[in-house]
Formats: C-alpha cells, structure tokens, sequence
C-alpha cells in the first residue's frame, strides 16, 4: 500500500509539473517583447525618402530617428520634439492607441514671429514606439488664400465699373433734353466701358496663364518685331501726353517662346512708363543679350516707386496710387501679367526705382540658341538700359547724379 501512495503521488507531482511548465510557457510567450534598439532597416529607408516630416519615439518619447525635413520645418530640435501640441497628441495615442491627425500653425523657429502650417498624423509604431509624421501646408494655404482674394478682387473690380455704368446711364436718361450733359455723361460711360474691357480682358488673360504652365509650343521670335510692335501699340497714348518712345540696343536677337504673350509683356511695361510719367517726357527701350539671356529694359522718367512698395508691385490688383490708377485706366494686372509670361518662358522681370527720379523694368528671356558662327544683320552695340536696370536690382540703388545722368542719356533726354 505504501508503495502504490507513493506511486499515485509521484504521478500526481509530475502532471502537476508539466501543467506548471506549461502554464508557465503559454505566460512567458504571452509577456510582451522587449522591442531592439535599433530600427528595421526597411523602415530606416522608407522614413529617409519620405517628403514629410518623419519621427519615430521610443517609450520615453525620446527620437529614436527623425527625416532630415523633421529639422527643416522645426519640429525636432536637439533630438527632441519642440511643440507642446506634437506632444500632446503623442500622449492621446499612447493612451488609447488610435490615430490621430491634427492641422497645426506652429512657430517656425526659436525666435521670430514666422510660423509654418503642418498637418500632423501620430500613430503607434509596435508596443511602444510612435510615429509622427508632418506635412508642410504652408505654402497650399497661401495658394489657397490667393485664389479667395482673386475671387474677392475680380469681384469688387467688376462692381466698380458696371456700377458706374449703371449710374451713368441713369444719369444720361434723366439730362435728355441737356445735349451737353449728355454728352459729357456719355464720353464717361465710354472711358468706364473701356475700363471694364481691359479689366476683363486682362482677368481672362491672367487666368490662361495661370492654368497653362510652361509655353507649350516654342518658336524663335525675333525681339525686334515683338519690341516695335509693344511700342507701336503705346504711341497713341505716349503722344497723347507728348512723351517720346525710343528704341535700340541689341534688337536683332531671338527667344523661343510666344509672340503674343511676349508682346502683351512688353506692352504692359510700355504702358505703365506712359503712365506714369510726366507730360514731355521719355520713355526708353533697351536691348541687351548677355550670358545666355536678351534683356528687355524700359526706363522712365517718371513717378517713381517708394521702396515700401516695391516687393508687391507685381502682386495682382495691387496699385501704389489707386487714385491714379484710376485716372489712367489702370486695372493692377499688367505687371502681374508680366511676372507669369516671364515665367513661362523660363525668364523673370526684375526692376529698380526710386521717387521722384523713375524706374526700370527688365524682362529677362533665356536667348535662341544659333550655330557657332552665325551672326545677324543689323546688329548694333548693345545700349545700356540692362545695365540700368540690373545694377538696380543687385545694388538695391544708385547715386542720385549718376543714375540721373546716365538716364537721361540713354532715353535722349
């Protein structure tokens, strides 16, 4: 009897051993696993490509890695998240594991007032570990906001005139039996319909620009041609206000481009001279190849342009003097038509003024490419209106005397 007790026990003892041992393994497998030091090579090459900003944190939400634009936009500065709000939303996914995404404005930097706009995404990466990822919005919420001002803008340009029509109309109707006030009534409703026909054509013309990109089909044009053509086209208003329009430099040059589109560019910096100069005054326009580029230059005799204002002289809608816009028929999108045409043909414009002594536009378009050797009939010695405007805008200024002198010379005053 004894023997057969000590047989059951011993039985009993060793089931009840291997239900422990295994019990006991089902628990180790369940404990969670201490996660390695380092990332999955995979993930190390994903998070390096990636456009965003990319941070990975351990359980102490320390950065494990961060993506090189995670440094760029400020949201990871000696190796530890910079906002408060990043943090905030770590801590919500640590707490109940889902995702979360949040558009934040946050400070670009230590010191300043620049801020940058980031559409945050957190989510865990394995038991303790978080991702975050940042996309810069800045920039689509400038687009964005430039697009609603347009919308706004065309919309209370469009209002000004059509109102004024209206009004006029009115007017005329009530002085019937006035023939002059009628007449004078109606010359005004004509210079308010020739607004409103500029203003619309421009609109449409700005509009194409914006939406078609680069030139889709490019040609040699012959820069005299569009030149003359510009200046042709501005002499009925620069006579007018007996203002002299004079050509010259390096004309027999070539671009690849589009001829209309260039000359509308061209016009617009015409125009705006004409306008903005004083009666019996010059306007000079300047030819100028160098460096792979022909430079258009047109220099005034006129206004001038506070610096202040200068930065936005190419916005859309934008006008120094509206009040004088106004009087010249000014719709605040020529030179805003200049800056995209420019573009689209790989160039830019750049200008120099200064009040009360004029300002300087160029347009700068990259040459046509010709054979070695080639040259062209009628080319004269390149005049110095480029150089006007381009030691403008790199010196920002020049003195009074010298610029004055040299102007005068190069329009023929």
């Amino acid at each position: 009897m004894p023997v057969l007790l000590a047989g059951i026990l011993g039985v009993i003892v060793g089931v009840v051993a291997t239900l422990a041992f295994r019990v006991s393994e089902r628990q180790q497998h369940a404990l969670p696993q201490a996660e390695p030091d380092e990332l999955d090579a995979g993930l190390v090459r994903v998070l390096s490509v990636l456009r965003s900003a990319a941070v990975v944190l351990d359980g102490e939400d320390e950065v494990i890695r961060a993506s090189p634009p995670a440094y760029a936009l400020g949201v990871v500065r000696n190796d530890a998240l910079v906002h408060p709000a990043i943090t905030d939303l770590v801590a919500l996914v640590r707490r109940d594991g889902v995702i979360r995404e949040q558009e934040l404005e946050l400070a670009r930097g230590p010191v300043g007032q620049g801020t940058v706009l980031l559409q945050v995404r957190v989510a865990p990466l394995g038991l303790e570990r978080v991702l975050v990822l940042a996309e810069d919005r800045t920039e689509a919420r400038r687009v964005e906001a430039i697009r609603r001002d347009f919308v706004v803008n065309v919309s209370h340009e469009l209002k000004t005139p059509v109102g004024a029509l209206a009004l006029l109309a009115e007017t005329v109707a009530d002085a019937a039996d006035d023939p002059v006030a009628v007449r004078r009534f109606t010359e005004r409703m004509q210079r308010e319909a020739v607004r409103l026909s500029a203003l619309v054509q421009e609109i449409i013309e700005l509009s194409r620009l914006q939406g078609a990109g680069a030139v889709p089909k490019l040609t040699p044009v012959p820069i005299r041609e569009v030149v003359e053509e510009a200046v042709d086209r501005a002499r009925t208003t620069a006579q007018a206000k007996n203002i002299a329009i004079t050509m010259g430099g390096d004309l027999d040059t070539e671009v690849y481009g589009d001829h209309n589109l260039l000359v509308t560019a061209v016009r617009n910096l015409v125009d705006n001279a004409v306008a903005y100069s004083g009666p019996a005054s010059r306007v000079g326009v300047g030819v100028n190849e160098r460096a792979g580029l022909v430079e258009i230059a047109v220099v005034d005799q006129g206004v001038g342009i506070a610096e202040d204002a200068q930065d936005r002289v190419f916005e859309r809608f934008y006008r120094v003097d509206p009040a004088r816009s106004r009087d010249t028929g000014g719709t605040g999108l020529g030179l805003s038509i200049v800056k995209h045409v420019a573009a689209d043909h790989g160039g830019d414009v750049t200008m120099w003024s200064e009040p009360g002594r004029g300002s300087t536009f160029t347009l700068r378009i990259p040459s046509a490419d010709r054979p070695d050797g080639a040259t062209r009939a009628g080319r004269t010695a390149p005049p110095p209106q480029a150089d006007v405007a381009r030691e403008g805008d790199e010196q920002g200024q020049h003195k009074a005397t010298d610029h004055e002198a040299t102007k005068n010379e190069e329009v023929g005053a």
